[in-house]
């Protein structure tokens, strides 16, 4: 069976350095850093007191305060973006097509404000002062599930959750379920909120962060030899993919195509990557082969990039491994040095600059 072709028609942001896809891409563009002191919870007794937290989001322009309150902020960050992509689109939703439009935007942990909040109802006042919403509030598939609500999309929904993968699974998969004929319309990404103190303080224990409290702006930096561990960032980034047939036939803006997807697993460690970056490269050579292209087109890598002593490098064998003599020729960067890492957020995030670059 022939593939249908997938394109991107439609883009939304919310990071730590900006609330929407054009105030994100200006300063990324122009090096400016969304990382900073926490100033949303109280850092006293935390190892690291800075991250990537998202700044004066209005959400009454997204939701009405009696939807927001019934949803954790990362729920918040999810609807937001998905309602900028959505908007972006000029999708016009019909009887006849709600079928045909889905959403697949995941989360690397939850609800974590929400959980840890209930968590101190509970001790403090007993199971009966737990909200009813508690659980569809901090369960995950509910940013697919408010947006398809919101919209009136009646076609697949879902939420993969893959850590730091989460948002590049949910794009990738959605964009099979285009391919494959299940869908023509795909609303895909991933949300994260998680500089919370369980966050922070999970994060810090097993030593996975930058400590450097006294410098925070410069405290990304992947690659760098006195690197030290990645920051805590926050955010959401969903784009729209559409059949191209559908978004050309509709007179659709189309930013680009997404035409290979790659998945791997290192079966290795819990955290640390297989040495040599072997299961990276191994996803790379999926998406080129499923992209059906060489090596040499590959002009540039939205690397993952975190910060981290054995990630980095592992990433940069990785790439070498792929492109062989190519990785030389072509530009890798990390947009993490400004953001930080978002976790669930991260691969949706990157994709949205990924296509602006």
């Amino acid at each position: 069976m022939k593939k249908r072709r997938v394109v991107i028609t439609g883009l939304g942001v919310v990071s730590p350095v900006g609330n929407n896809v054009n105030d994100s891409w200006r300063n990324i563009v122009n090096g400016v850093s969304g990382i900073a002191l926490i100033e949303n919870i109280n850092t006293e007794n935390q190892t690291v007191k800075f991250g990537g937290a998202i700044k004066n989001l209005d959400i009454s322009q997204y939701l009405s305060p009696k939807e927001a309150k019934k949803m954790d902020i990362f729920i918040h960050y999810g609807m937001a973006a998905g309602i900028q992509a959505f908007e972006d689109s000029g999708i016009e939703v019909t009887e006849s097509n709600a079928e045909r439009i889905g959403v697949a935007i995941g989360a690397g942990i939850g609800g974590l404000t929400t959980i840890e909040k209930t968590a101190d109802l509970f001790r403090e006042k007993g199971p009966r002062r737990i909200s009813p919403f508690f659980v569809p509030s901090s369960i995950i598939n509910m940013v697919s599930g408010n947006l398809s609500i919101k919209y009136g999309l009646k076609g697949p929904n879902f939420a993969i959750v893959t850590a730091c993968t989460t948002g590049t699974h949910n794009i990738g998969d959605a964009s099979r379920i285009i391919e494959y004929g299940d869908a023509d319309i795909m609303i895909a990404g991933g949300t994260e909120m998680s500089t919370t103190n369980c966050g922070l303080g999970g994060f810090a224990a097993a030593r996975a962060l930058s400590t450097r409290n006294d410098d925070p702006q410069t405290a990304s930096r992947p690659w760098d030899v006195d690197r030290d561990g990645f920051v805590l960032g926050d955010g959401a980034g969903v784009m729209v993919l559409e059949e191209y047939e559908h978004a050309k036939k509709r007179g659709a803006k189309i930013y680009g195509e997404l035409s290979g997807y790659g998945m791997s697993s290192d079966a290795y460690h819990m955290t640390l990557p297989s040495e040599g970056g072997e299961g990276a490269a191994r996803c790379m050579r999926n998406a080129i082969n499923n992209a059906g292209i060489n090596a040499e087109q590959i002009n540039y890598i939205n690397a993952h990039g975190t910060s981290t002593l054995a990630g980095d490098l592992a990433e940069t064998d990785a790439a070498k491994l792929a492109l062989g003599d190519h990785s030389r020729n072509m530009v890798m960067s990390s947009t993490k040095s400004m953001t930080g890492h978002l976790l669930g957020a991260a691969g949706g995030v990157e994709a949205v600059f990924t296509t602006l670059a």
